[in-house]
């Protein structure tokens, strides 16, 4: 097992060097998460899962650090651990966060979202040694969980110190990894995989879908809707070809951070309004067939402009203000005449590498028409204003328009005579398309907290990110 990355001493050699400080007194650039809004988004999700009576499983490779884990699980909770990750570092590195919630009680379960891999067994067996329980009975609680998509990916599970947990990989139309129902592969997986159970390789434990092409909706929650609507139903035909062959209870886990939200959004109704009737209808022929019902989401503590740009909740129920994350840079050059119409250019410190090179999925008649700049400037010590209800489609303002490696060059939408004049030297934040690459450039997060009046810039803690496969 590799060590753990961010190390307690880290940490404090990193608070010792920010804690204090202000957003204007730190290096450029720097990634910054605001904790009001994250100890928000991650309540809220926790609540609407809850109160629908789906279970939870949090992904932790956003932000790949154990402070917003615990977030996102409820640190005060008693419910079941259940994570996703998406590299074997991830895994580690979490594995003694899980170890003190096991020692609470807290049953725990790690699901390694890459279909299974050869070389991934090792490791993969070492954590599950890591993670038995000290006192493991008869029937210790499950802890490993894989994602196999393929028969050939079953043998190889005898590897392991004690059999893991499976979900079979399901494509509901997103096209990256998976078995399509209905197909003939996807009758081979279910038939290896009941085959395996029987010859007690593995425990199938459930059906898992990841409906990422959500991410270009942008009907509203309705519209939404339909791909978690989609997903589920996906998932109910293929159970209905395992449980033919074993027991029910089989859990069909279905997510994205838009249909996720749509899952809040729901609970926030409380009832089926907004077009939700559908899903209601769906989740509740589910549960009469006997299946657990399980939401997954990563996105979501940070969020970020691709998600805003979906529109899964509405205005009255998410705005800009509810994104977490943004990138602080600096203006490093002024280009008075050099953009649209004669408005000014201006170069900041901030590139693909602080940002990304992600754009929102646009939906525009013409390409490029509606959005697709890689970050918009908050109104941050500077009125620009913030993506309203309209955005993508209609977005002001300053705007990272262009951007090359350490280079991000702010174009101005808008009339010249609206510009707002930037100064060499100046900072400014901004929010970026996509939080998950933004954040993978940078090894910690800045912490500050929006709660403090007239310290909302003030540096409180200091999250160290995980790096490596």
């Amino acid at each position: 097992m590799a060590a753990p990355i961010a190390s307690a001493e880290l940490k404090e050699q990193l608070r010792a060097r920010f804690v204090g400080k202000t957003l204007h007194d730190v290096p450029t650039p720097s990634a910054v998460l605001d904790l009001a809004k994250v100890e928000a988004n991650c309540t809220r999700m926790l609540d609407a899962t809850d109160k629908l009576g789906f279970l939870w499983r949090a992904h932790i490779k956003s932000h790949k650090t154990t402070e917003l884990t615990r977030l996102q699980v409820g640190p005060d909770r008693t419910t079941p651990v259940a994570l996703i990750v998406s590299t074997l570092t991830e895994a580690e590195t979490i594995a003694p966060l899980l170890k003190h919630y096991q020692s609470r009680g807290r049953p725990v379960n790690i699901l390694f979202s890459l279909p299974l891999f050869p070389s991934a067994l090792p490791r993969l067996a070492h954590l599950t040694s890591t993670l038995l329980s000290p006192n493991p009975g008869p029937s210790p609680p499950p802890t490993l969980c894989l994602m196999i998509d393929h028969p050939s990916q079953l043998p190889p599970l005898t590897a392991l110190p004690t059999p893991p947990q499976i979900f079979l990989k399901i494509d509901t139309a997103y096209g990256r990894a998976g078995v399509a129902p209905p197909s003939p592969a996807c009758a081979a997986l279910v038939d290896a995989a009941l085959a395996a159970e029987r010859a007690g390789i593995c425990v199938l434990h459930g059906l898992y879908s990841h409906a990422g092409h959500s991410y270009g909706a942008r009907g509203g929650a309705a519209d939404v809707a339909r791909y978690l609507v989609a997903e589920f139903a996906g998932l109910g035909e293929v159970g209905r070809l395992v449980v033919r062959g074993r027991k029910t209870g089989l859990v069909l886990s279905v997510g994205a951070t838009p249909t996720a939200m749509v899952v809040q959004l729901r609970a926030e109704q409380g009832g089926g309004g907004g077009g939700l009737g559908e899903l209601g209808r769906v989740v509740g022929g589910l549960r009469e067939e006997g299946y657990v019902l399980e939401v997954h989401a990563g996105v979501y503590p940070t969020l970020d402009l691709q998600q805003l740009a979906t529109h899964a909740k509405d205005p009255s129920f998410m705005t800009a203000d509810d994104i977490a994350i943004s990138v602080v840079a600096e203006v490093a050059s002024i280009y008075s005449d050099r953009g649209v119409n004669g408005t000014p250019e201006v170069l900041i410190n901030a590139g693909v590498l602080a940002l990304g090179r992600e754009p929102v999925a646009d939906k525009g008649e013409i390409p490029g028409q509606d959005y697709s700049a890689w970050g918009l400037v908050m109104p941050w010590g500077l009125k620009n204003p913030a993506p309203g209800p309209e955005f993508p489609r209609r977005h002001e303002g300053w705007q990272v328009g262009r951007i090359s490696q350490e280079h991000g060059i702010l174009t101005w939408q808008g009339k010249k005579e609206d510009v707002l004049p930037l100064e060499y030297g100046q900072r400014v934040r901004v929010w970026p398309n996509h939080s998950c690459i933004a954040g993978a450039g940078f090894d910690w997060y800045l912490i500050v907290d929006s709660r403090r009046k007239d310290r909302e810039d003030e540096v409180v803690d200091v999250w160290p990110r995980w790096r490596g496969w």
